[in-house]
């Protein structure tokens, strides 16, 4: 049974993730595949920490090998034969294509700079075939950011025709071509940028994580805390779900391994299928903006800010993400109460202290990654220490120790999970270059403010809201944010939003997305696990995140819940963030209908009343809301009481 739940959320995730479709070679193939992704990984590593290269040429290297192995790795179309002894010759054209192509660009970009960027008729040719491989290699690793970016490389040539502030004059072949190849804000901008440095970096450490037993360690560790409390695996999944997806950043990824596991142990605990399938989806979800590792997405943000670093990004996304994560598990709780839900029993819960003695030492990766970027350390220098210990700290232990064959299929695996993020880089390029060749973004800000005015804050949150949404749909966390970022942020900081504030708006409704119908991808994916209705799975998940759709609307306007965002008393953040945790205890008990008993409709109004007192950052508020609460808490022990009496 166990087997055939795998094999399922196999096959789901190949449906709807590409990475997941990637070919397996065997034989000589496979020998000089493997050396191909060691000496890459090698490199990358090496060029993005000791050796001096110019970031140019840096994304040139990147960009070409990820049109390489996406070729080589990537099948054409979805029903081809996985198994393989040798690459399509197809494949091989376009990744020899690849590599003259690139090695043209390294050998020639030098000298277009010195004669001023004009471009003669053989570069503007090399940059029609960069487009089109990348387009090619995008339709293989990221489908439905190809789509996107082409109806983006079109507006180029068709926003001529569009009345009104969106339109624009019209660009020529030639200019698009130099603006997203030769230019330092297309296909070799921020995304592949970013794919070169943070996200290799980072994939990396995750999968060596991975290989050295900490997904396991997480597992037995989150079952020693919470597995006998009421509805216990339920909270297990949440826990693991969020440790395991902040660190692969991938929510449909996480939800299709972690939930082969939790998903059954659930329903088995008497959860229905579609909220087991739910609560995956949503603890799944949320890793990609939580601290520590964020997905790899923090960094990237702290890229974009260029204000505080790492250090002040981790720190303002604590409180969302910990707001996220408590009312997911007061959520499984109060269901698990009001379904009369139990616990595991003892003998299917680990030994706590025999758990710590077996896989304790896993954490010292994290523990040496946070140290060095509090120390000031660049999150590159920490993230690669931070890989190298964990080898080290595998070798504490003979059960975890990391021997070359397990450092090999670390490098391999995590070299190949970066390369369909990589490509989606490559082509977000596309993207951002049309943003700043055409002032997408500006028109964008013009239209949104014609409507909304300059002063209408929530009314324009609600609207990017909604378009960071719709730009995230079936695309990677990282890809989502660098997207929604260049388009969405110059809207929020016109209407006179702080930039980091902005920022954590975007990430978190574009990572929302996941489980936002109806390109709930995550919930689609938990749901053909559990084996229930995809269309309710994602209902009651957007229920169950309702604190994650609520809580930026809260700090858009006052961003006291973004610690060290502003530059207030230490008290009023602590008041701040006790009171949104009550809130939010308010509001998970109203929309599931039970707090400490069952709670009738004045009640449930009442409590998601004072949850949007408490959780908004006001004094006045605070104090209606926590006197609702209050109340309400009071009345729910009498009726408890009354109810056992009768009973008695």
């Amino acid at each position: 049974m166990e087997e055939n739940i795998e094999q399922k959320a196999q096959k789901l995730l190949e449906e709807k993730d590409a990475d997941a479709r990637i070919r397996v070679y065997f034989g000589k193939s496979k020998i000089i595949l493997v050396a191909l992704l060691v000496i890459w990984t090698i490199f990358q590593v090496n060029v993005s920490t000791i050796s001096i290269m110019n970031s140019m040429n840096r994304n040139m290297w990147h960009c070409m090998s990820l049109l390489v192995f996406t070729f080589l790795l990537y099948p054409t179309y979805k029903s081809e034969t996985k198994r393989r002894t040798f690459p399509p010759i197809w494949d091989m054209i376009l990744a020899v294509l690849s590599i003259g192509t690139f090695l043209y660009m390294l050998h020639y970009y030098p000298v277009i700079a010195q004669r001023g960027g004009f471009l003669e008729k053989n570069d503007y040719i090399i940059a029609g075939l960069a487009v089109v491989l990348a387009f090619l290699a995008a339709k293989r690793a990221a489908p439905s950011l190809c789509y996107l970016a082409l109806a983006f490389l079109l507006y180029n040539f068709l926003g001529k025709y569009i009345p009104g502030v969106l339109g624009h004059g019209g660009m020529s072949l030639k200019r698009v071509l130099n603006h997203m190849v030769w230019g330092s804000q297309g296909i070799l901008g921020t995304g592949i940028d970013v794919s070169a440095t943070y996200i290799f970096v980072f994939v990396l450490f995750g999968a060596f994580l991975k290989h050295s037993g900490f997904s396991q360690f997480i597992n037995d560790l989150s079952l020693t805390l919470v597995g006998k409390t009421a509805g216990g695996p339920a909270k297990v999944a949440v826990i693991a779900s969020a440790l395991l997806g902040m660190i692969n950043g991938s929510a449909i990824a996480n939800v299709a391994t972690t939930g082969t596991i939790t998903i059954p142990l659930m329903k088995k605990t008497g959860y229905k299928s579609e909220f087991a399938a739910a609560v995956e989806a949503v603890a799944s979800t949320g890793g990609q903006f939580a601290p520590p590792i964020m997905g790899a997405v923090g960094f990237v943000m702290a890229e974009f800010l260029s204000d505080g670093g790492y250090r002040k990004v981790m720190i303002a996304a604590s409180v969302p993400a910990f707001l996220y994560y408590f009312s997911l598990l007061l959520s499984v709780h109060f269901e698990a109460k009001k379904l009369g839900l139990k616990g595991l029993s003892s003998e299917h819960i680990p030994d706590a202290v025999k758990v710590m003695k077996q896989g304790g030492h896993l954490i010292i990766p994290l523990v040496v990654l946070m140290a060095l970027i509090f120390m000031g350390r660049t999150p590159l220098y920490a993230g690669v220490w931070a890989t190298f210990s964990t080898v080290i700290a595998s070798w504490l232990k003979k059960e975890t120790r990391m021997d070359l064959g397990k450092i090999k299929d670390a490098i391999v695996e995590g070299s190949q999970s970066a390369i369909g993020v990589g490509v989606s880089c490559v082509i977000i390029g596309i993207i951002i270059g049309t943003v700043s060749l055409t002032s997408l973004g500006l028109n964008m800000g013009n239209l949104i403010l014609s409507v909304v005015g300059n002063d209408q804050l929530y009314l324009g949150g609600i609207m990017v809201m909604i378009m960071s949404i719709i730009l995230g749909m079936g695309v990677p966390g990282v890809a989502a944010y660098v997207i929604v970022a260049s388009v969405a942020i110059p809207v929020l900081t016109r209407i006179g939003v702080i930039p980091i504030a902005a920022h954590m708006f975007c990430l978190i409704y574009a990572c929302l997305s996941n489980i936002t119908p109806p390109v709930a991808m995550s919930s689609y994916v938990a749901a053909g696990i559990a084996n229930s209705n995809q269309t309710k799975t994602s209902l009651i998940a957007v229920k169950l995140g309702l604190t994650g759709f609520l809580v930026p609307f809260f700090f858009l306007g006052n961003p006291v819940l973004l610690i060290g965002a502003v530059d207030v008393p230490l008290a009023s953040t602590v008041i701040a963030v006790i009171t949104s945790i009550i809130g939010v205890a308010a509001l998970t008990g109203g929309l599931g209908g039970h707090m400490i008993t069952h709670c009738n409709i004045v009640e449930r109004i009442l409590l998601i009343v004072a949850a949007f007192c408490a959780i908004s950052p006001e004094t006045k508020s605070d104090v209606v809301g926590i006197i609702l609460v209050v109340v309400i808490i009071v009345s729910q022990f009498i009726k408890k009481s009354n109810n056992i009496e009768r009973s008695v």
